[in-house]
């Protein structure tokens, strides 16, 4: 018998990702309600917004009916209408709980959360059952299946009325053995600009796995208009946009503002849209340049933006497009170092040729190396931390970009005294193209990135450590 007015509650399976909900039914002698599906409540027990786009019913006229192993590339949440199943799902995701099987009966007072590639199956228990599911993808027959037969030893599912006892199809019966199933390959991941910079640390730390696509302005242009048919985007999970439009200068040139324009609000806007419209993860990078840096005290991700310059504006109007994608982490970094061209790359040849430079003593701030970023993006995502903003920065007192260049000589085994101080003002006073504002204070609070359980390493440290590497 259903039991009535249970509270609403989770149980965490041996299956990561599956999960089961008791659910409040409300009945008398006239019938029975429930809140099937209630997004506020079940969200805020834990449950992802998987964003549902289709509900199926499926109804069961005789008891025993059962239902084949399927795993599929899409999320369900599953409750039963009228009658009693006895469910067993098995893990067919790629990974260490592979083969893992969870079993338990579903009435009308209880509903299970099943993510993208767990298989499913269902025993009817009582005549006249019905069950509904909610999908977050469109029903394709084209799409990319696992299953596993119903006997599989390994798996050993107690099936409450024996198989021989019961009708199965002999499709379901031609489903092979777990030994010879081929795991679900993870949701994919895309990641955008994969041959700057940050590209290059985020391709370290994520692999060349099949699943995680990697693009860059010749394979994938983000400004297209068609972007949003450019790809199956259901197939996706993440998005890491790692394209960005940094010449600071030189967007303050009618060109420049163009392409930054282009390549900073234009192209993010359409990820955001995707990402969006599909339920899809989307990772932006954004910038201290946000802000205008007169601030006393290290910037938190609340403070209200006040960009200086046209490439300031132009990431702060990204952030705002990313902040509509309702799954989002805008990663902010500052002073941002890896490999290739770079201000303790350039310090350290300097050095080397025998050149003495002025730097500029005046902006603030801490160093960002790329592998850094990257690190923090993947610790965000295995974590599932809450979405929204998070500073990125290297950890270390903050400095100015004289001290980190006096650090290099040193280090360099040269003498540090050989660099000149001097303020913003006059470093630039004889450029001889436009200069975008600085901001003389970049310094980024660490507390809420810290809050998740990532601690970026000491800035100094790895300075020397590259300088040392470098060699």
């Amino acid at each position: 018998m259903t039991e009535y007015a249970k509270p609403l509650s989770v149980t965490e399976t041996p299956i990561p990702g599956l999960v089961v909900f008791d659910l409040p039914v409300h009945g008398d002698a006239r019938g029975w309600f429930k809140e099937n599906w209630q997004r506020e409540k079940m969200t805020a027990l834990g449950l992802p917004d998987f964003g549902p786009v289709q509900n199926n019913i499926s109804f069961n006229d005789a008891t025993g009916t059962t239902r084949g192993i399927h795993a599929e590339p899409w999320d369900k949440w599953v409750s039963v209408a009228t009658g009693r199943i006895f469910g067993a799902w098995v893990d067919l995701r790629e990974g260490e709980t592979f083969g893992a099987v969870y079993t338990t009966e579903l009435d009308p007072s209880k509903a299970i959360f099943v993510p993208r590639g767990v298989g499913n199956s269902y025993q009817t228990l009582d005549e006249n059952t019905a069950y509904t599911y909610l999908v977050n993808d469109h029903w394709s027959p084209t799409a990319s299946y696992t299953f596993l037969n119903l006997a599989d030893e390994t798996a050993a599912i107690a099936w409450p009325i024996p198989l021989d006892q019961v009708e199965i199809s002999d499709k379901d019966k031609a489903h092979p053995r777990l030994q010879d199933v081929t795991p679900m390959p993870p949701a994919k991941i895309l990641v955008t600009g994969s041959n700057g910079q940050l590209g290059a640390a985020l391709r370290d730390a994520l692999g060349d796995a099949p699943h995680v696509e990697y693009t860059t302005r010749d394979t994938l242009d983000l400004t297209d208009p068609d972007l949003g048919t450019a790809r199956r985007w259901r197939d996706y999970d993440t998005i890491i946009n790692a394209a960005a439009y940094t010449a600071v200068d030189t967007a303050e040139t009618p060109e420049g503002r163009a392409a930054a324009w282009a390549a900073n609000v234009t192209a993010v806007t359409n990820l955001a849209t995707i990402a969006a419209h599909n339920g899809i993860t989307l990772v932006h990078v954004s910038s201290d340049y946000v802000f205008d840096g007169t601030k006393d005290g290290a910037y938190s991700e609340t403070d209200p933006v006040a960009p200086l310059g046209v490439y300031g504006q132009t990431k702060a109007a990204g952030d705002a497009a990313v902040a509509t994608a309702p799954r989002h982490y805008i990663v902010r970094t500052s002073w941002v170092i890896g490999n290739g061209n770079n201000f303790v790359r350039t310090m350290a040849t300097l050095a080397e040729r025998g050149i003495n430079p002025t730097v500029v003593n005046d902006q603030h701030g801490r160093l960002t190396f790329t592998p850094t970023i990257a690190d923090a993006i993947r610790h965000l995502l295995d974590t599932r931390a809450p979405y929204g903003t998070y500073n990125v920065t290297n950890t270390g007192e903050p400095t100015t970009w004289y001290d980190i260049a006096r650090d290099v000589y040193r280090l360099t085994g040269h003498d540090p005294d050989r660099v000149t101080p001097v303020n913003t003002t006059t470093y630039f006073e004889n450029a001889t193209g436009p200069v975008s504002p600085r901001p003389r204070n970049s310094t980024l609070d660490l507390a809420r990135i810290t809050a998740t359980g990532f601690t970026a390493a000491d800035a100094g440290e790895l300075t020397a450590g590259w300088v040392k590497s470098s060699a």
